[in-house]
């Protein structure tokens, strides 16, 4: 059963985003059980936000020789990077305003300053704290390498019907990501700067709501590279990026129009 990518020069980036993974897991898991979140300044914030995200891009980018004579612009970890960044900056630039306004999500950080978010889009009565495009960032590391190989593995288990097995598994896929990090994320030891105002329905109901970040990203980010012999150029890879976030973005604004908030 193939677990990891056909492509060599994406499966030894899938198996680094993999050991990556508890590394972060471990920086946020210190940030909550310290407090630092509480008693840190802006620029601290910021830093710990760097120094979890920007491994994630250098380390790659120190050891890719080892395993692959591609010029950097045609290599995976690269065009993956590119292709979170530019999801990730969609999804808290846009996309938090539909979680504040539609899904209850609330952020408190009164030591922060550095904040960017849309002008337009959404009330405006809260602001996204910068720090949270370098977490996002390795938070959708993970959510799309496991993703990815949860559905190169179904592809090739041999199951029928598979047409409509493949978007069932995604939407789970990105159902289980949404709600671990839900469950995850908004927990006592920070309610105070992080918090959902109806926490059981967004576990239950703004879960599926935020899975359509994913149902949008996983299938179009799991062909990035497949093959050695298909790879993106950086231009399709920003194309991708972009059409996903875009997806998002209608299907949060159909969810808005359907329920109208938690």
């Amino acid at each position: 059963m193939t677990v990891f990518s056909p492509n060599p020069d994406k499966a030894w980036v899938e198996k680094f985003f993999l050991l990556y993974s508890p590394v972060w897991m471990a920086s946020m898991a210190m940030m909550m059980l310290t407090g630092w979140d509480e008693s840190w300044g802006d620029t601290a914030l910021l830093c710990h936000g760097a120094l979890t995200a920007l491994p994630v891009i250098v380390i790659p980018a120190l050891i890719a020789r080892r395993f692959t004579n591609l010029p950097w612009h045609q290599s995976y970890w690269v065009k993956a990077n590119l292709y979170l960044f530019i999801f990730g900056f969609f999804g808290n630039y846009f996309g938090s305003e539909y979680f504040f306004d539609i899904l209850g999500m609330v952020y408190v950080y009164p030591h922060v300053s550095t904040e960017l978010d849309s002008a337009l889009v959404g009330s405006g009565e809260q602001t996204v704290p910068a720090i949270m495009y370098a977490y996002t960032h390795v938070y959708f590391m993970t959510y799309h390498a496991t993703a990815t190989i949860a559905l190169r593995v179904l592809r090739n288990s041999g199951l029928p019907a598979m047409a409509v097995l493949f978007p069932v598994f995604v939407f789970l896929i990105g159902y289980f990501w949404a709600w671990m990090e839900t469950k995850a994320m908004a927990n006592p030891m920070i309610a105070s700067n992080f918090y959902y105002e109806k926490m059981e329905a967004m576990l239950a109901y703004g879960s599926a709501i935020y899975a359509t970040y994913f149902v949008a990203s996983f299938p179009i980010y799991y062909f990035l590279d497949e093959n050695a012999d298909r790879r993106w150029t950086l231009t399709q890879t920003a194309a991708g990026g972009l059409s996903a976030s875009m997806l998002t973005f209608f299907m949060l604004d159909f969810a808005a129009h359907l329920t109208g908030g938690l």
